[in-house]
């Protein structure tokens, strides 16, 4: 009887998870305009009812597949950070080419991501998770580069960074025969070194 307590307890979290697993494999491959109540709950192998027992609806669902997808990325973001050792350059470099990479380079995370993209401008918790989700990824940039090199400019360099990479890991997604994940960590290592190299007196300036 102990064990099927214990699994018993465990089982709500489980099947909000599968819930929001399934809503993220459904828009990928079927859009915002896939994703029903029924749609969702057939690929999570539940009951249409057992949606509505963990959330208020189906875009309340969305949003919570927003924020634990976001959350995902991140893990690996730092898990890359981590991997790095505690070299300040190499940490930095471990942030911005982990987006080349998988999990985070993934066709389907593509597919996923757009969905909310096109959530954010009509759909006010979405924003919300969005404006979150890349406040928290540029901050956590703007560390890094400040461990780099104190004198940076670290809000404008991180909004920099943060555009070139987005636009990078996009087309990487969308077409991997242009160039390779190689060359879009290259790009981004750049662009990197042109903010923490000073430049002549002048250049830069707004």
């Amino acid at each position: 009887m102990t064990p099927r307590a214990a699994f018993t307890r465990e089982a709500p979290d489980v099947r909000r998870t599968a819930l929001i697993e399934a809503a993220a494999r459904v828009l990928a491959a079927k859009g915002v305009a896939g994703a029903s109540v029924r749609t969702i709950c057939a690929e999570a192998g539940v009951s249409a009812g057992l949606l509505r027992h963990y959330f208020d609806g189906v875009d309340a669902l969305i949003a919570a597949t927003y924020e634990a997808t976001g959350a995902r990325i991140d893990a690996a973001l730092e898990a890359a950070v981590e991997a790095a050792g505690g070299d300040p350059r190499a940490r930095l470099s471990a942030y911005l080419t982990a987006s080349f990479a998988p999990p985070v380079l993934d066709p389907d995370l593509l597919a996923t991501w757009l969905a909310f993209w096109s959530l954010v401008k009509v759909d006010a918790g979405v924003a919300a998770i969005h404006r979150r989700t890349y406040a928290g990824y540029r901050a956590r940039l703007e560390e890094l580069l400040a461990a780099c090199d104190p004198s940076v400019d670290a809000r404008l360099a991180a909004i920099g960074l943060t555009a070139v990479v987005d636009g990078l890991w996009l087309e990487l997604c969308l077409d991997e025969t242009v160039f390779t994940p190689a060359e879009a960590g290259a790009i981004a290592e750049r662009l990197a070194a042109s903010y923490l190299t000073p430049l002549p007196e002048g250049e830069g300036e707004f």
